[in-house]
């Protein structure tokens, strides 16, 4: 990728000192002046990875914009934990829309920022999985046609865990929601459904896409920044596990994200004008099976009556993005 990498050197962890490095070394989230774009005080779950990605973004892209920020917020968990009425989290300029119209909107404020000469104003939309793939899909290929200036941020959980875990088209094959049920000689969710949105943006031809997952600060960082700096349609999709939905630990947030990542299931990468210009290469690439097994959303896949073919079906997956995006070094496994 185009950051610099720093190593840290601490056995059986991947903890990073950023306090002992340089001041201009140090990730956002380590500095002294970052803004705490997300405070205290929201009602996200506990372990929640939507409310550590929204504040590594936001925090970021503050930092960038030298505090001319102006977030737009779909409806979802992220604006119903934040923004409880009449209370608020947020430390910035926010705006509440619907659950399909985060893209228009934060169109009409880019608009009217301009028309205002406030040219240092820089916007951001966002929302979680089910108002991007779906229900705002259309406002935000809208947004990607017109090539308005806004970045947006999908907050990927894999599925509307605000209304009760309801199935979006960012959910995996095979995971258990509450309306895909694990019955039948194929349980959860269908295979060959859903949409790889980071593609289909790619599609559009916009300036900057890319992908990041709360595992890797400094990555996650790199691209909020960088997408600060482009003017024009943006996106940027963060993995995010969701403990309550998925069945997971809370203390298991970062270990899945990162799993996602190592395995292939989530990759990593950016993109220019709909060209692939970097990728974030996998470690030590582990087994699809070391991901689903944490997870309660896929507990019907092993067990009494397990099912191998899935699992293997969910494997070919994980291995043809790795091909796809060449995320094995040439030396690796």
């Amino acid at each position: 990728m185009g950051y610099q990498t720093v190593k840290f050197y601490q056995t059986g962890t991947y903890t990073v000192g950023n306090r002992l490095l340089a001041p201009d070394e140090r990730s956002v989230q380590a500095g002294e002046m970052r803004s705490n774009s997300i405070n205290s005080g929201h009602r996200a779950c506990q372990g929640c990875g939507e409310a550590l990605g929204a504040r590594y973004a936001i925090d970021a892209a503050m930092a960038e914009s030298n505090g001319q920020l102006i977030a737009v917020n779909a409806t979802g968990c992220l604006e119903v934990f934040s923004t409880p009425y009449p209370e608020s989290s947020w430390q910035v300029p926010w705006i509440h829309s619907l659950f399909g119209n985060a893209p228009a909107v934060a169109t009409g404020v880019a608009a009217a920022m301009k028309v205002k000469g406030k040219h240092d104003a820089r916007i951001v939309a966002q929302g979680g999985d089910g108002g991007t793939t779906d229900i705002g899909f259309g406002c935000l290929s809208g947004m990607f046609e017109r090539n308005d200036d806004v970045l947006y941020i999908c907050y990927d959980n894999e599925a509307y865990m605000n209304t009760g875990v309801q199935r979006s088209s960012a959910t995996p094959p095979a995971a258990r929601t509450a309306t895909t049920m694990p019955v039948g000689p194929e349980p959860g969710n269908v295979f060959g459904q859903g949409k790889n949105v980071p593609e289909i943006a790619m599609a559009h031809g916009i300036p900057y896409v890319a992908t990041a997952t709360v595992a890797d600060l400094r990555d996650l960082e790199y691209k909020v920044r960088k997408a600060m700096n482009i003017r024009g349609a943006r996106y940027l999709q963060i993995f995010v596990p969701c403990p309550l939905g998925w069945g997971t630990a809370p203390h298991d947030t970062i270990r899945m994200a990162r799993l996602a990542k190592e395995t292939g299931m989530f990759p990593v990468f950016e993109a220019g004008y709909g060209e692939v210009t970097g990728v974030l290469k996998i470690r030590n690439k582990t087994p699809v099976e070391d991901y689903l097994k944490p997870q309660k959303r896929f507990a019907h896949l092993f067990g009494k009556h397990a099912h191998p073919d899935m699992v293997a079906r969910l494997q070919a997956i994980a291995d043809r993005n790795i091909r796809k995006y060449g995320l094995l070094d040439d030396g690796g496994n």
